[in-house]
């Protein structure tokens, strides 16, 4: 069965035991995210189109941990005005194992 799933502005393909890094989420100290917003789901025999979600569809993940993104570099430079300015930013996401997904297509 496959979802596409919407979080923090962004869809993601999922099926079950992939490994996705979303943006940070709030979750709590039992380890398991559960995502709501589902858009499609697919079982490879009906498809559902949500408008805007499928209803009663969820999709349960667990939380591996927290990483962080590849680094990205920012210049920002004014000509002939000697103003150079280089930094670097990692966005930090939480790496989740998408265990289920629930709900009939």
């Amino acid at each position: 069965m496959k979802a596409i799933i919407k979080t923090g502005g962004k869809q993601y393909s999922v099926k079950s035991g992939d490994l996705l890094d979303v943006e940070l989420l709030d979750h709590n100290d039992s380890g398991k995210v559960i995502f709501e917003s589902v858009l499609l789901l697919d079982d490879g025999k009906k498809v559902a189109v949500g408008a805007p979600t499928v209803k009663g569809a969820t999709v349960e993940a667990d939380v591996v941990g927290e990483v962080k993104d590849k680094k990205l570099i920012v210049y920002k430079y004014k000509r002939r005005h000697n103003c150079r300015v280089k930094k670097g930013h990692r966005q930090k996401k939480l790496r989740v194992l998408v265990k289920e997904i629930k709900g009939a297509a």
